[in-house]
């Protein structure tokens, strides 16, 4: 998805983010003191924070729930956003550009077409990914192209030393996502490994992106590596996480999970339950970010600005490239 900038404003407006747990106080002690811990690991995951993914209005008339990238939560490295997407014509996302970070597109429902200044085009339907790596920089579009189409967008930072790469993409349709099913729990990998199976996605920033479908009664315990940040974004339903005590989780929240070598679900509602689980190794390097411009200091995004205001290093098409 996209925030829209107004590059004739002062720099001043930069926001300079923290990693979420170098800034966020908490008690491990005392999340533990109220949760029972599964003895599927010896650190489990507990919820630290919920964050309720507000509506709001984005791009041209789309609406999105923004998980990650608000106030509440405005980063946790090495993740800069998540949205949970509604569009319908002749609402979209048109032309913006974009440097310094990734982007995936999952589908929920109905589709999203897709083009850039490159000359790449497509469609993704509901169940399909698309895994793109904006760079040195790209500006594309993003229109609906059915009546109701929904997914969620991830914006996933990259080091240093690889934002200024070509970009670059890797779109999976959804016959292709490796799925695997267990005692009533059905995942689909879009990247890292689950229940044996694991994504031919390759991610930079090393990532674990689950999408887990469990039915009522089922439960799940999913190893994570132990320094990663991670959260869950609850789609539909109802779950516990963390601990059998823990409180019912319900839909369109992030909740923001401590370190530890994996996380436990109960499904215990009568209904199905889909969630995605995220984690990244942290970068542990300095943000600045300018809507779609993510660097690491102020000087690179007015660099940056520079790039796109006068077509330059990546962003040479931006005078003569418009989306069909």
């Amino acid at each position: 998805m996209s925030m829209y900038i107004n590059i004739s404003k002062p720099c001043s407006q930069f926001s300079h983010a923290l990693p979420f747990f170098a800034t966020f106080r908490f008690s491990i002690a005392s999340a533990m003191s109220h949760s029972l811990h599964s003895s599927a690991f010896n650190t489990p995951r507990l919820v630290l924070k919920k964050v309720l993914a507000k509506s709001q209005h984005e791009g041209d008339g789309a609406v999105v729930r923004r998980g990650i990238g608000r106030t509440e939560l405005k980063n946790l490295d090495p993740f800069l956003m998540l949205d949970h997407f509604s569009v319908s014509p002749p609402a979209g996302f048109p032309d913006h550009p974009h440097r310094g970070f990734e982007t995936v597109t999952y589908m929920l429902e109905g589709g999203i077409t897709h083009q850039d200044f490159a000359g790449h085009k497509g469609t993704i339907r509901a169940g399909d990914v698309q895994w793109m790596t904006a760079g040195r920089g790209i500006i594309h579009s993003e229109m609906p192209a059915e009546e109701n189409n929904k997914g969620l967008q991830l914006w996933i930072n990259l080091s240093s030393r690889d934002k200024m790469i070509e970009p670059n993409y890797q779109e999976l349709p959804s016959e292709n996502i490796p799925t695997a099913e267990r005692d009533g729990v059905e995942v689909r990998v879009i990247a890292g490994e689950s229940m044996g199976v694991q994504s031919p996605v390759y991610t930079r920033t090393p990532t674990m992106f689950l999408v887990f479908s469990m039915m009522p009664g089922s439960e799940w315990h999913q190893s994570i590596p132990e320094s990663w940040n991670c959260f869950v974004y609850v789609i539909e339903g109802e779950g516990v996480f963390g601990g059998t005590s823990s409180s019912p989780c319900v839909a369109h929240h992030v909740l923001v999970l401590s370190l530890g070598d994996g996380l436990s679900v109960w499904n215990n509602s009568s209904k199905p339950l889909r969630f995605v689980v995220i984690g990244g190794q942290p970068l542990n390097e300095p943000v600045a970010q300018y809507g779609p411009f993510v660097m690491n200091t102020q000087s690179e995004i007015e660099k940056t600005l520079e790039d796109y205001q006068y077509g330059r290093n990546g962003f040479e098409m931006r005078k003569y490239w418009r989306s069909q």
